[in-house]
């Protein structure tokens, strides 16, 4: 069968989206003006978007610093809800390393590694602590469920902003080792490992009927 010429023309390198257009814009308009003194009309002007459609990706210039985490987050979110159903306690610890796993040099947020040359200093901080809180919550959740305790219980709040510090940690500690940096996994299992047994060993000992 023959194939049309418009055919033959849709086949190769896939277009690229306007996200992925917006996400690299902003990328080089940070690095080359500074991150304070890009504004979003810069941007969709150089990924030749409008307005709307960076909108429609992000709700805030910021985003744009942590876009990576942000879809990590959201893949997280999705696997703590099943995991909350059908696993273990640690299984929490099983759906970030698989999600760790899918990270490698193309994917190091600019906010970790290029926030200084940016500009962005005090906005990473902020803008990051969101991003721990985010977790926290969805940790808590998790707990929440396979213990059955509110997710405004102690126990489940103190744990899950544990485990939350520990994977920023990781994340921190993993983008800033620069080019060579072993895989995400590894900085992810030490650093949950310092947290997680104490985690594992207070809901056991709540679930006995043991009291602080």
């Amino acid at each position: 069968m023959q194939t049309s010429a418009g055919q033959q023309a849709s086949v190769g390198r896939p277009k690229v989206s306007s996200r992925q257009m917006i996400e690299d814009a902003a990328a080089e308009l940070f690095i080359e003006n500074t991150y304070a003194r890009t504004t979003i009309d810069q941007i969709t002007t150089r990924a030749g978007v409008s307005r709307a459609t960076f909108f429609n990706y992000f709700g805030a210039k910021s985003d744009l610093l942590w876009f990576e985490v942000d879809r990590a987050i959201d893949s997280l979110r999705e696997a703590c809800a099943e995991a909350s159903a059908t696993g273990s306690l640690d299984s929490v610890c099983q759906v970030l390393l698989a999600l760790a796993g899918d990270f490698d040099e193309r994917r190091v947020p600019l906010a970790l590694t290029q926030g200084e040359v940016m500009g962005a200093a005090d906005e990473v901080v902020q803008s990051g602590l969101l991003r721990i809180a985010a977790q926290a919550r969805i940790f808590a959740a998790f707990f929440a469920a396979r213990s059955a305790r509110h997710p405004d219980d102690l126990l489940v709040r103190t744990a899950a902003n544990a485990l939350a510090g520990a994977v920023s940690a990781a994340w921190i500690t993993w983008a800033r080792a620069g080019i060579g940096r072993s895989p995400l996994q590894g900085y992810l299992a030490e650093s949950v490992d310092v947290v997680f047994p104490g985690i594992r060993a207070a809901f056991d000992d709540v679930g006995r009927g043991n009291v602080y």
